[in-house]
Formats: structure tokens, sequence, C-alpha cells
């Protein structure tokens, strides 16, 4: 009986660092009781609008996931705008009037942000096309007798001497 207890100790022992692991990569949400609102449902859209907005101190963070004051005030303010009856779209466009795109985790898409948006598809692209153009190079210059620069005079000479050693030392 000892025994098979150790064994099943030893099995956990194995799986805490797995579980803690684990543990580790769930996300931490900074919301505080207190902010939170009485009704679920606005409570929800509140909770979605902060995942889709950057705090503005910690830069890669959702205000959401936050503990930065700022990060805070932005959570209150959503939720208040939302308790005044505000759309989703217009906490959104209140936050990015006041504080500009930035804000978004996810800019809009429009001419001051299509840079961002199609830059690395741009880039791609180049990179193919580039790397296509080195590969045709490359096979049309093995592929093609005629690209080999023409023998100079000298060049000639030693291959012609050449090919009557190795006709000498055959018998031909």
């Amino acid at each position: 009986m000892a025994h098979g207890a150790t064994s099943k100790a030893v099995r956990w022992l194995r799986l805490l660092p797995i579980l803690l692991m684990l543990a580790a990569t769930m996300p931490a949400h900074a919301v505080q009781p207190d902010e939170m609102l009485s009704d679920p449902a606005l409570e929800a859209r509140a909770r979605e609008l902060s995942r889709e907005l950057r705090c503005m101190v910690c830069q890669n963070q959702s205000i959401d996931d936050s503990e930065a004051p700022l990060a805070r005030d932005l959570r209150l303010l959503v939720r208040e705008r939302l308790k005044a009856g505000d759309s989703d779209r217009q906490v959104l466009d209140f936050l990015t009037a006041r504080y500009g795109d930035f804000v978004l985790l996810k800019p809009r898409f429009g001419w001051d942000t299509a840079v961002l948006w199609l830059g690395p598809g741009v880039v791609l692209l180049f990179g193919v096309l580039g790397l296509a153009n080195l590969v045709r190079r490359r096979s049309h210059r093995a592929d093609d007798p005629e690209a080999a620069p023409p023998l100079t005079d000298d060049e000639r000479a030693r291959l012609a001497e050449l090919l009557d050693q190795g006709e000498k030392s055959t018998g031909r």
C-alpha cells in the first residue's frame, strides 16, 4: 500500500512543472471587482472592448490585462460610456478621438494605416519576386551553353594542344 501511494506522489510531482507552466500561460486579467458592472451583459461588452484597447503605458498589453493606473482609468471610462448608453462603436470612436488610433490594439484600415497593413505583404511579394528572378537567372545560365563567354585565341590553342595529346595517348 505504501508503495502505491509513493508512485502516485511521484506521478503528481512529475506533472507539477507541466501544471505550473499551464497556469503561467493563462491570461491574467487586471480588472478589479470594484470596477465590474452589475449588469452581466454590459460587463461582457466592457471586457470585450477592453481586450481591443491598448494600455498606453504597457503598450503591448490590452487594458484588460494591464495593472497600470492609466489602464484602470480607461477601463472605468469604457464602463461609464457603456452605462451612458453608447454602442461599442461609439465607445471606440470616443477613445480614438481622444487618444488616436494608437489606443487600438488592431488599428483600423485607412489611408493613414495602409502601410502598416499592406507593408508586410508588399515586402513579402518583393522577396518572392526577387528570389524567383534569382532562381530563373541561375537556371538560365546553367542551361544555355552560349551564355559562356567565347574562348580567346590562347585558350583555343591550348585546347587544341590538349586534344592532340589526348589523341596521341589513345592511339587514334
